[in-house]
């Protein structure tokens, strides 16, 4: 299907990645309140609280905004009885591991991941460190701001901060790489966000040497100019540093992309291919299969056919992606942004577990990352995101069909068309693959023209 229509409703709170708007606009204290009290009250109804008092552990990103933000969130699990681990900086991975590894009944992480500093966002967590149901987030949302009886006295939470989070995520991420870094400098762009301590640390502890870069946060430069958004920076300090490798986060560090040697891009798709031929050959890629997602290059799926490895597409997303390999027992998936996950040793999307791999795989095979990456010959690939349209009409408008079917017929076998509308903002997206960059911008470009003129707000 070319026309996807994945999107959540307009008046759905919750995207694809939690509750995310202009921080003090969209996203205000008042809202992180309620729905921190709706959370507890909803996951504590559903059975995670039973018998115990109920713990939370609580992060953020860099963002000034986060500071009032997380008050809010801390405030209201309180207030709902709820005892709070205050973690403060953390990649959004490592609150995800420590509510699985210190049995908390829920994790909440205040970032808005790759969008611009003046964005924020709220995600949660359930017990054991998964993101929660659809039906979970809806059932949070439907409580928002009802009447509800307050603990008193003894029974409302407590709140303290948590430092010890950090040396155990970091700890973690050792214990789940396989391969040493001894021999391999890499730059890593830690996006002026939550990687600026775990990334570099985490890396040199494995024997790399890390020359860092936008690691000195200051509250409002994080994804400025830098990050898994903005490679050219990293691609420039990659070939000054003679590095063997760059690596780029983005806000939250859920997600990786990397750089080689010459400064040439390696894009989610290749990383993906790269851990997944790693792991078929240690024997640890499952049914020999990999979960990827629509967007994925078409250059990946042949790399994989010829690999003989499966694979299995899952929506945009990488709450779908995880669903996918849960489904089907999966061990790898992710997204051609960066979003990999790796069961063996995650519940969620983790940017530096990625790095470590991805790196360990380079040390182990002796190979550069070129030619590792190599193995995925990308179709040219063209994405225009079209903004300020009503997302909600992409699957319904004929006029859309029609453009789409015209630019597959002239495509052929040798393209293909996606449009879709983005779970995290309010734009649609327009990816075109073809057998020239050229023909890929032309015919995106066109589409885009149709959905702005078709799908364009009234002022």
């Amino acid at each position: 299907m070319r026309i996807l229509d994945q999107g959540d409703p307009v008046d759905r709170l919750f995207g694809t990645d939690g509750v995310r708007g202009l921080a003090n606009q969209d996203l205000t204290a008042e809202l992180a309140l309620d729905l921190s009290v709706a959370a507890a009250h909803v996951v504590g109804e559903a059975g995670a609280f039973a018998g115990h008092r109920p713990v939370a552990v609580v992060g953020r990103d860099t963002r000034a905004s986060g500071e009032f933000l997380e008050a809010a969130v801390v405030a209201g699990l309180a207030s709902a009885g709820v005892d709070v681990l205050r973690a403060g900086v953390l990649p959004t991975p490592a609150v995800a591991y420590l509510t699985d590894a210190l049995g908390a009944d829920l994790g909440v992480v205040l970032s808005a991941s790759h969008n611009p500093m003046p964005d924020n966002g709220i995600k949660f967590f359930a017990k054991g460190g998964n993101k929660l149901d659809d039906s979970v987030e809806d059932a949070i949302e439907a409580r928002l701001r009802e009447l509800w009886r307050r603990p008193i006295g003894a029974r409302v939470g407590r709140v303290r901060d948590y430092p010890e989070g950090f040396e155990q995520y970091v700890s973690h991420i050792l214990d789940a790489t396989p391969h040493r870094l001894d021999g391999l400098r890499v730059v890593v762009d830690c996006a002026n966000g939550a990687a600026f301590r775990a990334a570099p640390e985490a890396l040199r502890r494995l024997g790399a040497d890390v020359v860092t870069a936008f690691a000195v946060p200051d509250g409002l430069n994080i994804n400025d100019g830098c990050g898994s958004t903005h490679l050219g920076q990293l691609q420039r300090l990659v070939v000054t540093h003679g590095a063997d490798a760059g690596i780029a986060h983005d806000g939250d560090a859920d997600r990786c992309l990397a750089v080689d040697a010459a400064g040439q891009v390696v894009d989610g798709d290749q990383i993906l291919a790269v851990l997944a031929l790693g792991m078929r050959a240690s024997g640890r890629l499952y049914d020999d299969t990999v979960v990827a997602t629509v967007m994925s290059n078409e250059g990946f799926r042949l790399a994989m056919r010829r690999s003989q490895i499966t694979v299995v597409d899952a929506a945009v997303g990488d709450r779908y992606v995880l669903e996918a390999m849960k489904a089907g027992g999966h061990t790898l998936g992710g997204e051609q942004s960066g979003h990999v996950i790796m069961l063996d040793h995650a519940t969620t999307g983790d940017g530096i577990l990625t790095a470590a791999h991805v790196l360990g795989r380079i040390a182990q095979s002796g190979q550069p990352l070129a030619e590792l990456a190599g193995v995925v010959e990308r179709l040219p690939q063209v994405l225009v995101n079209v903004p300020g349209v009503d997302k909600s009409r992409v699957a319904s408008e004929a006029s859309l069909r029609t453009a789409v079917a015209q630019a597959e017929a002239e495509l052929g076998d040798t393209g293909r068309v996606l449009l879709r509308p983005s779970g995290t903002e309010p734009l649609v997206r327009v990816m075109v693959e073809a057998a020239t960059e050229d023909q890929a911008r032309a015919i995106a470009e066109h589409l885009a023209a149709v959905v702005e003129e078709t799908l364009t707000l009234a002022p």
